[in-house]
């Protein structure tokens, strides 16, 4: 199906990953099956961060709830959670939703993993701050990991090592993207960065608050930046465990976030200013350089 006008815009956002969403060179079948997942996944983040465009008022009409309700996260949440279950036993009627259902009928995929993305932007409207480096690694298990285990639903090779490995590497897309986003999360009243973390270093969140990163917050920044490079040497075998076009693919996502990772190291660890991103160039580099890694 085409999408509509705001659907097109949702899944445009591709375009600003850290990783390329869904390349040119695999196959068009895999190509249709990905920006599906990447729709649903853009969207539900797009719900819990009061991103919608026109204020959510067409999503809540799309959703059959009232367009003064557009405002209110976990209504939206829920409605696009019962819509959702219609992809597995009815016809839903939000149009990224009926993009995913041929998507979904075709490689079996099961509810798990959606409304996985979908309970993470619950949490995202309750909790707003992480004890602990573990307590942000559950969050990730809900956040992230489902996306990898839908990419290897679709291309058939999900195996409980493969979805291991897979979890690795989106836990680390996570944290590494929280660290670019650390200025814009506090303007939602988020921080990811653990509060353990934060007072080992001695930072506050007046420091986070800052136009500039001080010596204190580049140091919990860059402690971060290597838990997030630890799990993305853990989860690259992954990519020696397929051949072909899904290999290729699958160090795009690697080699996008250690490309990240080296921007996030280029401008000192100070990502108060903006997000640091990485350039083409360097994504190239570190994707050939995660394919001829032997693990």
């Amino acid at each position: 199906m085409t999408a509509d006008a705001p659907s097109r815009a949702v899944l445009d956002k591709a375009a600003r990953e850290n990783f390329p969403v869904a390349p040119f060179f695999v196959p068009k079948a895999w190509r249709g099956d990905l920006m599906a997942i990447y729709g649903f996944a853009r969207l539900v983040d797009d719900i819990g961060d009061g991103d919608l465009a026109n204020g959510g008022r067409d999503d809540a009409a799309r959703l059959g709830l009232p367009q003064d309700a557009a405002g209110d996260r976990i209504a939206m949440l829920d409605a696009f959670e019962g819509d959702l279950r219609k992809v597995f036993d009815g016809t839903p009627r939000h149009p990224l939703l009926l993009a995913l259902q041929p998507t979904v009928r075709r490689h079996g995929l099961t509810p798990g993993p959606f409304e996985g993305l979908i309970e993470a932007n619950r949490q995202d409207q309750r909790v707003r701050r992480y004890d602990t480096y573990e307590d942000l690694l559950a969050y990730c298990e809900l956040s992230a990991n489902p996306v990898g285990r839908l990419v290897l639903g679709i291309t058939g090779t999900s195996t409980p090592e493969r979805n291991r490995l897979s979890d690795a590497v989106c836990t680390a897309l996570q944290i590494v993207e929280h660290l670019q986003d650390v200025a814009e999360d506090l303007g939602r009243d988020r921080i990811y960065l653990p509060a353990q973390d934060m007072k080992r270093f001695g930072v506050t969140e007046a420091d986070l608050a800052a136009p500039t990163a001080g010596a204190q917050v580049r140091a919990l920044v860059a402690f971060e930046a290597e838990r997030a490079r630890d799990l993305l040497n853990e989860g690259t075998p992954l990519v020696g465990s397929v051949r072909g076009r899904l290999r290729l693919l699958l160090a795009g996502f690697v080699g996008g976030g250690r490309a990240a990772l080296k921007a996030v190291e280029g401008a000192g660890y100070d990502v108060l200013p903006g997000p640091p991103k990485a350039t083409k160039p360097s994504l190239l580099r570190e994707v050939g350089s995660t394919l001829r890694r032997k693990g």
